[in-house]
């Protein structure tokens, strides 16, 4: 059975998308916590594994990874960037049975992935997606919403209908 596997240049994407960055030019780190909130609902949606790439080439240290809801978050070592983590992602994760696709909207990224073997998605296709995505959780939110008895006990049809006779005065 093929898996897919999403990675996301995570600070790409958060300059790529309207929402995140004016959440940004408030707060830095709930521009990166609604990304993972949102990769978590695409998760969910779609059941493909998904992993955040952040740039943390700049601060000392070692890589951090974490798994935030049922994403994976990477945090990249020092003096490494999200793009060299992403290419040895691909190339660590990459098998007959796995797809990869990788979200950035960095031009020489995309052919570099492509070339490995990986999908790209441009982080305007991923917003796209997403729009999809909403758009299909809201109906089957609304489906169960529909479906589900008004009363919290089961009733038969014929107990439903003595009730409402009841009800009505009848």
């Amino acid at each position: 059975m093929k898996k897919d596997v999403l990675l996301v240049d995570g600070y790409n994407v958060i300059g790529a998308w309207p929402e995140l960055q004016a959440l940004k030019k408030e707060d830095f780190a709930q521009a990166r916590d609604r990304l993972i909130e949102r990769m978590a609902e695409y998760q969910a949606h779609k059941g493909w594994r998904v992993i955040v790439v952040f740039d943390a080439h700049l601060v000392p240290g070692i890589e951090k990874r974490k798994k935030q809801y049922r994403v994976d978050v990477v945090f990249t070592r020092e003096n490494e960037t999200a793009d060299e983590r992403i290419e040895k992602l691909v190339s660590e994760l990459s098998n007959r049975l796995t797809q990869i696709h990788v979200a950035t909207s960095d031009l020489v990224e995309q052919w570099v992935v492509f070339a490995q073997g990986a999908l790209r998605v441009s982080a305007r296709e991923l917003e796209l997606e997403m729009k999809e995505v909403d758009r299909m959780i809201a109906l089957r939110v609304r489906k169960i919403q529909e479906n589900r008895p008004f009363s919290k006990i089961p009733l038969t049809d014929e107990v439903a209908a003595v009730f409402e006779k009841l009800r009505r005065g009848q």
